[in-house]
């Protein structure tokens, strides 16, 4: 794997804490109007500095990993959408011509941006543990133990 360099690797760790700090917020009810923000932000980051990360060997698992590991970074920037839509309400203009499309609003948007970055994160842990343990055994089939 391709390893970032130092401000990437920085970018890459305060996206992650910011996200999880925006989240956190959110979900506890504190400056949600700001929270949002701070999770869609730290989202981004996030995933753009994970999609940096490029590998460069033959394995078919571990590139089928990595891109199961960029649609867990795009899940993380649609639950930061849907936060700022849960926060906000940018589009229920577009669904309040009738009592169904607004019932359709709710059932998209309401609250659902838990169950994505729930799916992203069990993704995101189960990714990064399988490739670690990839790379650790193709690493170990390239230098054989010495006897």
């Amino acid at each position: 794997m391709k390893q970032l360099n130092k401000l990437q690797s920085i970018i890459y760790l305060l996206g992650g804490i910011i996200m999880v700090a925006g989240a956190g917020f959110y979900a506890f009810l504190l400056i949600q109007p700001i929270a949002c923000w701070l999770m869609l932000v730290g989202s981004i980051a996030f995933a753009l500095m994970q999609s940096r990360q490029r590998y460069f060997g033959t394995s078919l698992t571990i590139r089928r990993l990595c891109k199961i590991m960029s649609l867990a970074g795009c899940g993380f920037i649609l639950a930061g959408f849907f936060m700022v839509e849960d926060s906000y309400h940018f589009l229920r203009p577009l669904f309040a011509g009738s009592l169904d499309s607004y019932d359709s609003y709710v059932n998209i948007f309401h609250h659902n941006w838990v169950i994505l970055l729930l799916i992203s994160a069990i993704i995101e842990m189960y990714t990064t543990h399988r490739i670690s343990y990839e790379l650790k055994k193709e690493s170990e089939v390239q230098e054989p133990k010495k006897s």
